[in-house]
């Protein structure tokens, strides 16, 4: 094996080792990715690395929130101009379910670690999740505002929103089974946000 030549500490980004992170973990799953291999990945000394990122906990969830917050901006910006709150909202969570489904990052976390996930199931939510809640809320009160997303609580609405989003992304091994497309999946999800979202002609009868 060729030496490792080392890099100085301060000519090192953060997205350096967070893409060493990302090597280790699609080699070998989060669990043994270790300090010291990222830093030998990454050409730096491990006390380089761990100034940064303390244990390995750190550098994945830096990683996680790097990967999937610019999956979540890629789908956002995929939204039609001109389309109203409820069209970009539908448009941006199933392009962004899309390419999270398809992630090579979260599909070897699914693979190989799938009980990291966990606690975000069923205990908190964590930064990334939020930023995908926020987009969520902002088209939501948009459509509120421009009347084509029923009135109703915007958190709430939000809320179920991601969490119906979210379930896809993680469920998508039993999801796609017994022959169903991906693609078919996404047009069926498609429907179901934009009809519960869609408000109800009869309300502006009365």
């Amino acid at each position: 094996m060729a030496p490792v030549t080392r890099v100085p500490a301060n000519r090192v980004d953060d997205d350096a080792l967070l893409d060493a992170a990302r090597e280790c973990v699609l080699a070998v799953g989060v669990r043994r990715t270790t300090l010291t291999d990222v830093a030998r990945r990454a050409g730096v000394s491990r006390m380089t690395l761990y100034r940064r990122f303390p244990d390995v906990r750190t550098l994945v969830a830096g990683l996680m929130t790097r990967e999937f917050g610019a999956l979540l901006n890629i789908a956002a910006a995929s939204v039609p101009a001109g389309a109203s709150a409820r069209e970009r909202l539908v448009t941006g969570a199933v392009a962004a379910v899309r390419r999270l489904m398809a992630d090579p990052l979260l599909r070897t976390v699914l693979d190989i670690d799938p009980e990291l996930l966990l606690p975000y199931l069923v205990e908190r939510v964590g930064s990334t999740q939020r930023l995908a809640e926020q987009f969520l809320r902002e088209q939501v009160t948009a459509g509120h505002a421009d009347g084509s997303v029923r009135a109703s609580d915007p958190a709430a609405q939000a809320r179920l929103l991601f969490l119906t989003t979210q379930s896809v992304v993680l469920s998508q091994r039993p999801a796609c089974s017994d022959g169903i497309a991906v693609e078919k999946l996404l047009a069926e999800l498609t429907h179901q946000l934009d009809a519960a979202l869609r408000p109800d002609p009869e309300e502006g009868r009365r």
